[in-house]
C-alpha cells in the first residue's frame, strides 16, 4: 500500500524496496519526487540516459536513481538496470496518494438486484442500473453511469462521468478516466433506396484486467459477440475503438488513434498518435505503427510501418527524405530535358536535310 505523499523516507528504505546498489549516504531523507529540472533539495529524481547527465549535475535533487554510477555527481545514487521502471515503482509505493475511502453517498441512484462488494467507494450522483455487480474496493467517482447487468471487477476505478452501458464487463484493477464511454452502439448501417437503415448492435464489450483507458475514449459494443480489450493494454485519450475489434494483451494505443470495425490487433502492438487502421484488418504481435499512419492491409508480426498508406518504416524514411528534395529534383529534370532537346534538335535537322537531298536527287 502507498505510504502517502506527506511522509518522508530514508533512501535506504527506498533502495530495499526497489533493489539495486546504494551509493552514498543511506540516511538521506527523501520527502518527494520530481523531474531533474524541477527537483528541490528533498526530492528524488532519476537519470534515464547518459544525455541527461549534464541536467542531473545542475539539478538540486537530494538523490538520484541511475543505470550506472555517475562519478562526477557527488550525491547519493541508487544504481538499477532500468531507472525509469524503478522510479515509477517507488513513486507508486511511497509517494502516490491513495484513493480515499468515502463509503456510499446518499445521492446514488440504485436499480434492483445490485450487488456491491466490500470497501467500495461510490460518490454522489452515480447511477447503477438493475442487476449491476461491483467487486471489492471499487471506486466510482461522481457522475458515473453503469447500465443494467454490467459487471465491474475488484479494485477498479472509474473517474467522474464515465459511462458503462448495459451488459458490459470490466475486469479487475482497471482504470477508466473521465468522459470515457464503454458500450455505445457500433456504427452499423445498411443502405436501402438511398437511406441508411441502422443495424441493431446486440453484442457487448469486455475490458480485461489491468487495462487503463484515458479520458474521452470510446469503445463500441459489438454488433454480435464482443468487442475486447485484453489484459494489460493501455489506451491514451481520445481513442476510438469500433465494434467487434479485439486489442491484444499489453498493447499501447496513443491519442487520437482510430481502429475500425472487426479489426484484430495482436499482443504488444504499439500504435502512434492519430494513426488509423481500416476495418477487417489483422495486425500481428509486436507490430509498431508510426504516428499518423494509415493501415489498409494486414500486417505480419514484428513489422514496423509508417505513412499513409502504411509501408515498411525504412522505406517510408527514404520516401520522406526525398520529399524535401522534390523542388530541386524537378528543376534538375527540366534542365536535363532542355539539354536532351538541344542535342536532339540538330540531329533532327540534319536528318531532314538528308531526306530532302535524296528526294531532289
Amino acid at each position: 500500500m502507498p505510504d502517502g505523499a506527506s511522509r518522508a523516507h530514508q533512501l535506504a528504505d527506498i533502495q530495499r524496496a526497489i533493489g539495486g546498489e546504494l551509493v552514498g549516504r543511506a540516511d538521506t531523507v527523501i520527502s518527494g519526487v520530481s523531474s531533474l529540472e524541477e527537483a528541490g533539495p528533498g526530492d528524488l529524481s532519476y537519470v534515464a540516459a547518459d544525455r541527461f547527465v549534464p541536467v542531473a549535475l545542475e539539478s538540486r535533487a537530494a538523490a538520484f536513481v541511475v543505470s550506472g554510477r555517475i562519478r562526477e555527481l557527488n550525491r547519493p545514487q541508487i544504481v538499477v538496470p532500468n531507472p525509469a521502471y524503478a522510479f515509477a515503482s517507488l513513486v507508486e509505493r511511497f509517494f502516490a496518494i491513495p484513493l480515499a475511502q468515502r463509503g456510499i453517498a446518499e445521492q446514488v441512484v440504485r436499480g434492483t438486484g445490485v450487488t456491491i462488494g466490500p470497501e467500495t467507494s461510490i460518490g454522489p450522483f452515480v447511477t447503477l442500473g438493475d442487476r449491476v455487480s461491483l467487486g471489492a474496493r471499487v471506486t466510482l467517482f461522481p457522475g458515473v453511469f453503469i447500465g443494467d447487468e454490467a459487471v465491474v471487477g475488484d479494485d477498479t476505478v472509474l473517474y467522474p462521468n464515465v459511462t458503462i452501458m448495459d451488459r458490459c464487463v470490466i475486469g479487475c484493477r482497471v482504470k477508466i478516466h473521465s468522459g470515457t464511454v464503454i458500450g455505445s452502439d457500433g456504427f452499423g448501417y445498411v443502405q436501402h433506396q438511398g437511406r441508411h437503415q441502422k443495424v441493431p448492435q446486440l453484442g457487448t464489450v469486455v475490458i480485461e484486467d489491468d487495462v487503463e483507458l484515458g479520458a474521452n475514449v470510446t469503445v463500441d459494443r459489438a454488433t454480435f459477440g464482443r468487442t475486447v480489450i485484453k489484459r494489460g493494454t493501455k489506451v491514451d485519450n481520445l481513442v476510438q475503438i469500433a465494434h467487434n475489434v479485439s486489442v491484444g494483451e499489453d498493447s499501447i494505443l496513443v491519442a487520437q488513434v482510430g481502429i475500425a470495425g472487426s479489426t484484430t490487433l495482436g499482443r504488444s502492438v504499439m500504435v502512434g498518435g492519430q494513426a488509423g487502421v481500416a476495418d477487417h484488418i489483422q495486425v500481428g504481435d509486436r507490430v509498431m505503427i508510426a504516428a499518423r499512419s494509415g493501415v489498409s492491409r494486414n500486417l505480419e508480426a514484428g513489422q514496423i510501418v509508417a505513412g499513409s498508406p502504411a509501408i515498411p518504416h525504412e522505406v517510408a524514411l527514404k520516401a520522406y527524405n526525398l520529399i524535401r528534395h522534390l523542388p530541386e529534383l524537378r528543376q534538375q529534370l527540366r534542365d536535363l530535358a532542355h539539354r536532351v532537346q538541344a542535342l536532339v534538335s540538330p540531329a533532327r535537322r540534319a536528318n531532314r536535310t538528308k531526306r530532302s537531298s535524296k528526294r531532289r536527287g
